[in-house]
């Protein structure tokens, strides 16, 4: 598995930054993606992880990825992690500014990636009989609650996306994978789509008995990407066992319901 080399972009934080621990742990050279420097570096050296700094809205950064990777290697996967959610206003109320900002990151960045790295994943195939694409989305792009309009639809964008790749490349030796967590108490999620309100990113987890945190959801990525290379795991969808739905979540102990 040492052979294989595998880009994740969001990897400066939560999900992205514990998936870049784990396959490094499992023995993968990784290319660790995301905007802030400082926090690459810190990783960079905790793992032994490549990085690059690149803002996957900006399609001069995108470029730029591309020749860093293909002057540096051949890559056999891409975990496309970053994006993000703004907002929990009602589709009359939302800010348009930040349902463009959604799309660009949710949707048209994974687009911009995909269309960048796909030929340097051809290459990576051909050479080792496989490559994979993994998309990280949401439980969001598979139902809808009040609130999450422009969410809701970057992320069920996102998924119409990953299902029309797989249509496409039918035929050639890469999967397409998706990954669509529920709850996961991340640092920052939360955190952005507040506004950086701090009570209002702590009041969501509050009193829900074990959210997911970023490592299960790593552990789900890296797991789908070290199956045999015949098995495809479509789609993967993981809620803690509080959550039944986006909208629907226990809060307090979990306990048998007597008769």
């Amino acid at each position: 598995m040492s052979t294989r080399r595998v880009v994740v972009t969001g990897a400066s934080s939560g999900i992205g930054a514990a998936t870049v621990r784990l396959f490094r742990s499992h023995g993968w050279d990784v290319v660790g993606v995301a905007r802030r420097a400082d926090r690459l570096q810190a990783l960079a050296e905790e793992t032994g992880a490549s990085v690059f700094v690149a803002d996957l809205t900006v399609q001069d950064d995108v470029d730029a990825l591309r020749a860093h990777l293909e002057a540096t290697g051949p890559i056999h996967a891409l975990v496309n992690n970053a994006g993000g959610a703004r907002g929990l206003d009602s589709v009359e109320k939302s800010s348009v500014d930040d349902w463009v900002w959604m799309f660009d990151v949710n949707v048209i960045a994974t687009k911009r990636v995909i269309e960048a790295l796909l030929p340097l994943l051809r290459a990576g195939a051909s050479a080792t009989g496989h490559a994979d694409i993994l998309n990280v989305t949401s439980i969001a792009g598979h139902t809808a609650y009040v609130g999450g309009g422009g969410y809701n639809a970057a992320k069920f964008a996102e998924r119409a996306l990953t299902e029309v790749l797989r249509l496409e490349l039918n035929g050639e030796p890469i999967r397409v994978i998706e990954v669509a967590p529920g709850m996961v108490a991340t640092e920052e999620f939360s955190l952005v789509r507040f506004g950086g309100d701090q009570a209002r990113r702590d009041a969501v987890y509050q009193d829900v008995p074990e959210p997911l945190t970023a490592d299960d959801i790593a552990d789900a990525i890296v797991n789908a990407l070290e199956r045999p290379r015949h098995v495809d795991l479509d789609l993967i969808v993981i809620k803690p066992v509080a959550q039944a739905a986006p909208h629907l979540f226990h809060k307090g102990d979990l306990h048998v319901r007597g008769d």
